[in-house]
C-alpha cells in the first residue's frame, strides 16, 4: 500500500478540477467539438479522466483578447494529477485556439 505522503510526492491521487476555455470565434461551430475533444485527450492522456464538458456558446468579451471581441466558452469538469495540471495549462497557453483558460482545483 502506498502512503499518502508518498502518493502525493509522485501525484498519484485524482484531484476535482474546473477547467473554463474560451474558445477563438474563428474556430468553427463544426470544429468547436473537435476542439473540445483535444482538451479531453491533453487530460486523458495524463492519466486523467473528463466527467463532462458543457458548452455556452458565444458571448460578448469585456475587453479585447487578441483582438477578438467574442468568444465560445466551454466549462470541462476533469479529475488530473497535480502534476499533469502544469502540463495542461503549458499546453494551454501556447495554443493559438484558445484566447483565455482558467483552471481552478475544487475542495474535496
Amino acid at each position: 500500500m502506498v502512503s499518502d505522503k508518498a502518493a502525493t510526492e509522485t501525484g498519484e491521487q485524482l484531484r476535482d478540477y474546473e477547467l473554463m476555455v474560451i474558445v477563438s470565434p474563428e474556430i468553427a461551430e463544426e470544429q468547436l467539438e473537435g476542439t473540445i475533444e483535444k482538451i479531453g485527450r491533453l487530460i486523458t492522456g495524463r492519466g486523467g479522466t473528463v466527467a463532462n464538458a458543457e458548452r455556452w456558446g458565444k458571448r460578448k468579451l469585456a475587453y479585447p483578447i487578441k483582438r477578438s471581441l467574442e468568444g465560445n466558452y466551454v466549462l470541462i469538469k476533469c479529475k488530473l494529477k497535480p502534476a499533469s495540471s502544469r502540463e495542461l495549462e503549458a499546453n494551454l497557453r501556447i495554443s493559438e485556439e484558445f484566447l483565455r483558460h482558467l483552471l481552478v482545483k475544487l475542495k474535496s
